[in-house]
């Protein structure tokens, strides 16, 4: 029964909400996934082992994917662990773009974002599929038709989902906390080294100034396109298909956009405005979920906040939320030339991409 208005939801409720919604989910999606995976593998056995583990993957993040657009990262979790079991082989990613178009129906802008890359490649693996197949596209749907109608898929298994979902959970977060202890515990004692110098403020708490988040809360944040997000004073950023977007105080004349790359990396922007010093950057080439972006230099880190379209968390942008003092930044920037400063990493804590070395200096 749901609370009353005016008695707010305990963590319990919540919890039990989530369960209750991803056992939905399961229970109706299950058999398309397991005939969309029969596709895919063209092996029955194979085609559930995949659909069981892609379920245990969103089992385990299932509160942070977005409600209106579970089909994408469910899908997209399904064909990018396929094509990972056979590392990513031209004639597996040949025969996705294939299932993708034909029998699910997709756009080549949906398996471009799917398969982490362009339309054009998209659409040159759809002739190769093809040609591989030996068939037009009338003669293919066809025999996917027939093939569907042979899978008789098992009942979903969703005590056994669950519970590894859970494993898969506990095992997210302790690597993320271990990982968040190891950033904040050098920022704590640069704080502290530093407060005896008259220091207003230091680098490590600009992280989280401006942007009204509490500890529980995830760096990362999904947004719609164009949907303009405060970050600071007179500073937003927003994100649109073709990249990441500025607006600050000091724009000057000309293009303030940053466009997604191929491979993974981070680019490193420092704006002035009122109070110091802006740092935000777009971040490309992920092959998984981000996870968090640090900004490190020396003993001293900052946490950044991170921006994803719902669909298309391969880039982003990353910012610091908080002017950061001239003295402060000079000092973060005061390393090696070779010294990488950005740092993404994904759901897991693995590295995913780090900012050129050539980064800009003040």
């Amino acid at each position: 029964m749901p609370p009353t208005p005016d008695v707010l939801p305990t963590g319990d409720d919540v919890a039990a909400c989530t369960r209750a919604d991803f056992a939905a989910y399961a229970r109706t999606h299950w058999p398309r996934l397991v005939v969309t995976a029969r596709l895919l593998t063209d092996d029955a056995g194979a085609a559930e082992e995949l659909v069981r583990g892609t379920l245990v993957r969103m089992c385990a993040r299932w509160r942070r994917v977005p409600r209106d657009d579970r089909d994408f990262h469910v899908r997209r979790c399904l064909v990018r662990g396929h094509l990972r079991r056979l590392r990513g082989r031209r004639a597996a990613r040949g025969r996705a773009v294939l299932v993708l178009r034909i029998w699910e129906g997709l756009a080549d802008a949906e398996i471009a974002q799917l398969l982490g890359c362009s339309q054009g490649a998209v659409r040159a693996r759809f002739r190769h599929g093809l040609k591989a197949a030996g068939a037009d596209p009338g003669r293919l749907r066809e025999a996917y038709a027939r093939a569907a109608l042979d899978v008789v898929p098992s009942e979903v298994p969703l005590a056994a989902l669950r519970a590894a979902g859970r494993v898969r959970r506990r095992r997210r977060l302790a690597v993320a906390s271990a990982a968040g202890a190891a950033l904040l515990v050098p920022a704590a004692l640069l704080a502290a080294g530093r407060a005896g110098s008259g220091g207003a403020r230091d680098v490590a708490s600009a992280a989280g100034a401006g942007s009204g988040a509490g500890p529980a809360t995830s760096p990362v944040r999904v947004v719609a396109p164009g949907e303009r997000v405060t970050v600071g004073e007179g500073v937003r950023v927003w994100l649109t298909a073709d990249g990441g977007h500025w607006s600050v105080p000091t724009d000057l004349p000309g293009d303030n956009s940053d466009r997604p790359r191929g491979g993974p990396g981070v680019s490193v922007r420092v704006d002035s405005v009122p109070g110091g010093f802006f740092l935000s950057g777009l971040f490309h080439g992920l092959r998984g979920e981000p996870g968090r972006v640090e900004v490190r230099a020396g003993a001293g880190g900052i946490l950044a906040k991170v921006l994803v379209l719902a669909g298309d968390p391969g880039w982003g942008i990353w910012y610091t939320s908080a002017p950061v003092p001239e003295k402060n930044v000079r000092m973060l920037f005061d390393a090696g030339g070779d010294e990488r400063i950005v740092t993404v990493y994904d759901a897991s804590g693995r590295v995913a991409a780090r900012s050129d070395s050539t980064w800009r200096r003040i």
